[in-house]
């Protein structure tokens, strides 16, 4: 069971989980670690009318979005939710899933998920006491800045929830947390999976040496140096980064194509390198960064991305891995992993079920999460653990 500080204060309100179905995998997850936890967990005042329903075989809330044969859809809630504290899960970029569309079969993507989002806020109708949207990868949050006369879709999305009646939106790793400034007046969480990362790779590379002689950690980018900086500053080791050169005369699939990686930091010859960044996409500047520290003489290269998208499949990765260039790539399962990335033989996956299901349990008793947020605490104790139990 984790620390229950939190449990002095009574609950918001009953608690209901609702998992659109890109995520009823992990949501079923997080729902059993709460259950056990409740049921387990013992409150003096468990027998008052504030703890109603505290104890439960299942949170999750029967909801649907079913569709008609031209693609639109409806948003449906079977069960009540009235004084619920809600926290609603959806993972926008589950491509997994498809719908018909006048007899074609169409791949759901994440503007539909976000439309049913949408939906399903709507047939709340009001009646839940708190709304809370967990969204692991941020809607549109790669087009979170107007450098042209363009958009700002990130911003209007998070606008438009709040306006709906979302009260909170926690998010996973945001491609640039700054977005919030959008809503200034709501609560916006933007949580970092370094914890589970650091243990990840504890777990499956018994080898490896967490300290500034034999480890390195790397930014692909200046947008990753943040990640970077805090991921190398708990382990104690050293922070360099690679900056891309940029071809600003020509867009190629929508972006300027890169010319070169020009790396800033320390000699890597023979140490561990960690690359640290929000998401892979198709891979390419992940694995040159990772081809420009072998050609530096760096022993061993983990990635460590929080959203494995992998959007031009694996081939490149297992050419990588046959080749020495990468070791292992740790993603998180926040967002939906097919059964060929869980084959891959270099692949680990981080479970942050168990982490959702702490966030959930203590904002439903409005306790605070600072230290989810910030980890520092909990990664020095499983680096401690670690290091003792190889002394032995």
């Amino acid at each position: 069971m984790p620390q229950e500080d939190y449990l002095a204060t009574i609950p918001v309100g009953k608690l209901g989980i609702i998992a659109l179905e890109s995520c009823k995998g992990i949501a079923n997850r997080v729902d059993d670690y709460i259950v056990s936890w409740r049921n387990e967990r013992e409150h003096s005042h468990h027998d008052t009318i504030h703890f109603t329903e505290y104890k439960k075989d299942s949170y999750l809330i029967n909801s649907v979005c079913p569709r008609f044969g031209t693609g639109e859809a409806k948003g449906l809630i079977r069960e009540t939710v009235r004084g619920d504290d809600l926290y609603i899960l959806v993972d926008v970029t589950n491509y997994s899933l498809t719908y018909s569309v006048c007899g074609q079969t169409n791949h759901m993507s994440p503007d539909d998920h976000f439309a049913d989002l949408k939906r399903i806020i709507a047939a709340v109708n009001g009646k839940a006491r708190r709304i809370t949207v967990i969204m692991p990868f941020l809607y549109e949050s790669r087009q979170h800045k107007r450098s042209a006369r363009e958009s700002l879709d990130c911003a209007l999305a998070l606008q438009e929830l709040v306006n709906m009646g979302v009260d909170s939106i926690i998010t996973f790793d945001a491609h640039d947390p700054r977005v919030q400034n959008a809503i200034p007046l709501k609560t916006f969480e933007n949580v970092l999976p370094t914890y589970q990362f650091i243990k990840a790779l504890l777990r499956n590379i018994p080898d490896i040496t967490m300290d500034a002689e034999h480890t390195m950690v790397i930014s692909p980018d200046e947008g990753a140096m943040g990640r970077a900086v805090y991921f190398g500053n708990v382990i104690g080791a050293d922070v360099g980064m690679f900056y891309k050169r940029r071809d600003y005369t020509t867009i190629v699939n929508g972006r300027n194509p890169i010319v070169a990686h020009e790396f800033l930091g320390s000699n890597v010859e023979g140490k561990d390198v960690i690359i640290i960044d929000d998401m892979i996409s198709s891979g390419e500047s992940m694995l040159d960064t990772a081809r420009e520290l072998k050609a530096r003489k760096a022993k061993r290269i983990f990635i460590c991305s929080t959203f494995g998208l992998f959007t031009n499949g694996f081939e490149k990765f297992d050419k990588a891995y046959e080749e020495g260039i990468i070791t292992r790539i740790i993603t998180t399962n926040l967002i939906y992993q097919s059964d060929e990335l869980l084959s891959r033989p270099y692949y680990i996956s981080a479970d942050m079920s168990k982490y959702i299901a702490l966030l959930i349990d203590t904002l439903n008793h409005d306790g605070s999460i600072s230290s989810f947020l910030t980890p520092t605490e909990r990664i020095q104790k499983c680096i401690a653990k670690y290091n003792e139990a190889k002394q032995k």
